[in-house]
């Protein structure tokens, strides 16, 4: 299994960033997949996951409204669409899958087992 992630980079507050994670090793119709983020001095947290089974999705609150998790089967990715973002957001993106866990919540909540490398986000005007 593996995941890539790209697309972070510099952004100004209020500014709207979309990260990519390319799979591979396994498709988008069964596990869980979604995007963690850890920003310095702070633990990792689950930002936004997706059950690809059922489409469920979940969002820590920090970010529910402004960003948007969503998939293409076809082309093996998942994408977090950022808006409205401010320096709170600033910090190093991650997806991650568990074979394990189909369940969205689950996943954001838990500790997956596969990470990709992640992607800097940085909010600085």
């Amino acid at each position: 299994l593996q995941l890539q992630a790209s697309g972070g980079g510099l952004v100004q507050p209020g500014g709207s960033l979309t990260l990519s994670c390319v799979v591979s090793g396994f498709t988008l119709n069964r596990p869980a997949v979604g995007w963690f983020r850890q920003a310095p001095g702070k633990e990792r947290e689950g930002v936004s996951c997706l059950s690809t089974w059922n489409d469920i999705t979940h969002y820590a609150d920090a970010v529910k409204g402004r960003f948007t998790i969503s998939r293409d089967t076809a082309k093996n990715t998942v994408y977090l669409q950022m808006t409205d973002l401010s320096p709170e957001d600033t910090a190093i993106y991650y997806c991650a899958t568990d074979l394990g866990h189909s369940s969205s919540y689950a996943l954001c909540t838990g500790r997956p087992s596969t990470w990709g490398a992640g992607t800097q986000v940085t909010v600085s005007s």
